[in-house]
């Protein structure tokens, strides 16, 4: 949908580097790393092609492209606290894809950033970041 896996390799987002970051954070549910980690890239790969997943990541890739790197002096470009949309944007990627649940495991991921997460600019974090956790989170709940 949308070539949203392509638009996000563009940006040096591949689902590699997200299934790194997604791994950081493992917590085992009864399965080893290994065994997880093609499962929660089988639900990647399935969540990007869902049209509403896929239009929030373009809107996350636009609203990065417009908003951060193309305006001179932008005013996001430190990710301030008045910056909400970009969380909501994340936290409505992970609940689309996990539930509320979710919402809590896009929370650990926002707030430690791991692998590919720290080098992406204030929208794409959160939306990559909501991906991954929406992933875990649905993986999770499957397992229990």
């Amino acid at each position: 949908m949308f070539d949203i896996a392509d638009r996000l390799q563009e940006k040096g987002i591949r689902i590699e580097n997200m299934l790194d970051a997604a791994m950081e954070l493992y917590v085992p549910h009864g399965l080893p790393p290994e065994a997880a980690r093609p499962r929660i890239e089988q639900m990647m790969a399935r969540s990007m092609k869902d049209p509403n997943i896929a239009s929030l990541l373009l809107a996350a890739v636009l609203l990065e492209d417009e908003l951060y790197w193309k305006l001179k002096d932008s005013p996001i470009k430190d990710d301030p606290v008045f910056l909400l949309s970009d969380e909501i944007i994340g936290m409505a990627i992970a609940e689309c894809i996990g539930g509320t649940y979710a919402r809590f495991e896009f929370t650990r991921y926002d707030q430690k950033k791991p692998g590919v997460l720290r080098s992406l600019g204030p929208f794409l974090d959160d939306a990559v970041a909501g991906l991954i956790a929406g992933c875990t989170s649905r993986f999770y709940s499957e397992c229990v």
